[in-house]
């Protein structure tokens, strides 16, 4: 009952109380949304440049994510910075941080936004983690410590906002856990479906908000997850046309997922939040009970230390 009716109140949502108009002028701020040059993340760097941030564009296709720019550029009048990153390549994504913190001393916030859906089953990361798993939550995990010196630089600059990482997951942690043994490439992974291993992902992201929360907030770190939405986006294309075409009546547009995750990362009312997760539209609510549990944190954040080490 408790997931029917969190499904119901997250995918009919009220009208937002939360608009793009909201957000507080971000002149000098820095920010980073990886993903950005497509759906929710490209909406999400179009609300950060109209309000006057620096915005680091992170994406793998150089050529996407410059086509993206382009865009922004004749909407907004401002342009976006294209970082190259490859989250499903370790290496690729300690050199896309470092090519960031080469630039730039501060990070203001951090939008872990990028991510994979239902991809086909024999699918793997480079280094030969479940694509899923590993672009979703161990790559973004990486990045964010190695940016984690910004971050906390940030912080200490704007005591006021303080800095922020807002991860996005989706309505799917209500239906996931974590199978441990499905993290790589092993048999208990092939025989999980393509759909519960995108759940586990989803689960993973919230209590990877959740712990940094817990371990950064002394030096003034806000971490939030939360579901966008039901959203039109790219994420669909591994579904058939079938399926699609029956999710497109309950799906939004890419400007009302973007709503939530902005709210996180501007709005001076989250300040007091910190490790809360956040439904449609810009609502506070509850995730899996079980994403809470800090010893399923202190596990999950041990397992992805000892991946990067």
């Amino acid at each position: 009952m408790g997931i029917l009716v969190s499904l119901i109140s997250q995918g009919f949502p009220p009208k937002s109380k939360f608009e793009v108009k909201d957000i507080p002028d971000l002149t000098g701020k820095v920010v980073i949304v990886t993903g950005g040059n497509t759906g929710i993340g490209k909406e999400t760097v179009k609300a950060l440049l109209t309000h006057n941030a620096k915005v680091y564009l992170a994406a793998r296709s150089k050529e996407k994510a410059e086509e993206a720019i382009r865009d922004l550029q004749k909407d907004t009048g401002r342009e976006a910075i294209f970082l190259q990153l490859d989250l499903a390549d370790l290496s690729n994504v300690r050199k896309s941080a470092e090519a960031f913190l080469s630039k730039e001393q501060e990070l203001h916030i951090l939008f872990n936004n990028g991510g994979v859906m239902f991809c086909p089953i024999d699918q793997l990361t480079k280094d030969g983690y479940d694509l899923q798993f590993g672009t979703n939550v161990l790559g973004h995990f990486f990045f964010t410590q190695l940016l984690m010196p910004a971050l906390i630089n940030a912080a200490k600059s704007s005591p006021g906002t303080k800095a922020r990482v807002v991860t996005t997951s989706s309505f799917a942690n209500y239906i996931g856990d974590l199978k441990w043994d499905t993290f790589g490439d092993t048999p208990a992974r092939k025989k999980t479906s393509s759909q519960d291993l995108y759940s586990q992902s989803k689960f993973g992201n919230v209590v990877f908000a959740r712990e940094l929360a817990r371990r950064y907030a002394d030096q003034g770190i806000l971490s939030f997850s939360l579901n966008p939405g039901n959203i039109q986006t790219d994420l669909q294309r591994h579904l058939g046309a079938r399926t699609r075409g029956l999710m497109n009546y309950m799906l939004y547009d890419p400007p009302y997922g973007a709503l939530t995750q902005l709210y996180a990362g501007t709005s001076p009312e989250v300040v007091d939040l910190n490790g809360e997760f956040f439904i449609p539209w810009a609502r506070k609510g509850k995730p899996h009970p079980k994403t809470q549990d800090p010893a399923v944190g202190e596990k999950l954040w041990e397992w992805l230390e000892a991946q990067v080490q």
